[in-house]
């Protein structure tokens, strides 16, 4: 037999259609091993574990980049022509109304997905057992998708874009020391123009997505080095040994369940843009402000704050808070019961307790503070920080305190359990501050009745 192997010309002759596709399918299975590892636990399949927020949140950002080039090739980064050249993109552009629609909604959706996939990492011990620097990741990566709703509010220069920039800015001048000068920075200069825009529109499609695409790989092949998600520790038998969690591969098992979360969120997205086009107000006109001028809707909760409390105090309490999510891991040492959803049924029962304790003290604790309390005519001769900032920061910062003692004494709970009540009433006393934001604050900010 000659030894001799077959040309280049040979090679393409004798290529059939099921040689490419073995190709295809062979490149295909090695991205996702790279993204994956090869098995993975078979608790770890199921839906209502993950509910698959991560790789939903993936898909979304693959969205919003394949959207977002095709709106460049319309979009016009000048106050003189970025408004009509959104018009022009609506009305004259094939599909062009249905690209903005998805982009803009799955943008929102992201912010929502990443932000419930935090909140499950956290109530299943995710960030434990050398899973800390992940967690981490995944803290600035919720807060590299806000920056990134937060940059391209303002593309569309109409009045709702306009002004929700001029509000959210002018929450980071609050930030102590440093605030002014990022918001100048965002700014270009003291309020919202040309230079502003050129600059949210530069971090938007360059800066942004590059730390993004960095970042989330690091994510991927961290929880890839990791073993995969977190799940729990395998249970001794009775004889002593470790018993075993059957692993399943990735190709097909979960990859079939990826693909269909993805079909189901295409679907779901490009129907709700058909039926929802986003939104587009009047050209924008800094001489003519709504009431109320509302920041962006993630940013509510903290303009909520902002009108029970002095800015510095409102700025240092969700800093604290972000503070202490990034020590968690360094605080809660308790590997045991990682994997396990509120870590026990005590755990659940912080949760629910925390959970119900935020639904009624924080509406009722805004209702007092607009009907009745007053701290700075209580404490007239004092300075307003500290009577409208560091009392109630103190008086905040006191109430979680005794929320997580009495969680410890009366649950007997252990300081892992006592977190996740703690976390709990954290989560929806957010929620509740964004809800009374949109639908509870009228004219002048003043609280109304929507219905």
């Amino acid at each position: 037999m000659s030894d001799e192997k077959p040309s280049l010309k040979e090679r393409l002759l004798f290529t059939t259609p099921t040689d490419d596709r073995s190709r295809m399918r062979a490149v295909a299975n090695n991205l996702i091993l790279h993204l994956h590892p090869t098995k993975v636990p078979q608790p770890a399949l199921r839906f209502a574990y993950t509910w698959g927020l991560g790789g939903i949140s993936t898909v979304l950002a693959l969205l919003l980049i394949i959207t977002g080039v095709l709106l460049m090739f319309r979009y016009d980064a000048s106050v003189e022509r970025a408004y009509t050249s959104i018009q022009y993109l609506e009305t004259q552009v094939l599909f062009g109304s249905l690209i903005r629609g998805i982009h803009h909604w799955s943008a929102n959706l992201l912010v929502i997905t990443v932000f419930l996939h935090m909140i499950r990492v956290f109530l299943t011990g995710g960030f434990k057992k050398g899973r800390a620097t992940n967690w981490l990741i995944g803290i600035v990566l919720l807060l590299l998708v806000v920056a990134f709703n937060f940059t391209g509010y303002l593309l569309p220069w109409d009045q709702l874009a306009y002004w929700a920039i001029t509000v959210g800015t002018s929450l980071l001048g609050y930030i102590p020391v440093i605030g002014t000068a990022i918001s100048n920075f965002l700014l270009a200069g003291p309020e919202v123009g040309q230079g502003a825009l050129r600059n949210f529109y530069a971090i938007h499609v360059a800066v942004l997505p590059a730390i993004l695409i960095l970042l989330m790989s690091y994510h991927f092949w961290k929880v890839r080095k990791d073993g995969g998600i977190s799940q729990p520790e395998e249970d001794g038998g009775e004889d002593g040994k470790r018993s075993r969690v059957e692993r399943l591969t990735t190709i097909p098992h979960l990859v079939q369940i990826e693909l269909a979360a993805t079909a189901v969120l295409l679907l779901v997205v490009v129907a709700w843009a058909i039926f929802v086009p986003a939104p587009l107000e009047e050209l924008a006109n800094p001489s003519h402000p709504p009431n109320p001028a509302k920041a962006a809707w993630y940013f509510l909760g903290l303009q909520e704050l902002l009108l029970h409390m002095h800015p510095l105090a409102a700025m240092l309490l969700p800093g604290i808070v972000l503070g202490a999510l990034v020590a968690i891991p360094y605080l809660d040492k308790e590997d045991g019961n990682i994997g396990f959803y509120f870590r026990s049924k005590v755990g659940l029962e912080t949760a629910v307790v925390g959970a119900i304790l935020a639904l009624i003290l924080v509406p009722a604790l805004v209702i007092i503070d607009e009907q009745w309390l007053d701290l700075t005519a209580l404490f007239p001769t004092w300075p307003t920080l500290i009577s409208n900032g560091l009392i109630p920061l103190l008086l905040s910062l006191g109430g979680l305190a005794l929320l997580y003692v009495t969680f410890w004494s009366a649950f007997k709970a252990t300081p892992s359990e006592a977190s996740v009540g703690l976390f709990s009433f954290l989560v929806v006393s957010l929620i509740v501050l964004t809800i009374i934001g949109i639908y509870f604050r009228g004219a002048n900010m003043a609280l109304i009745w929507p219905f």
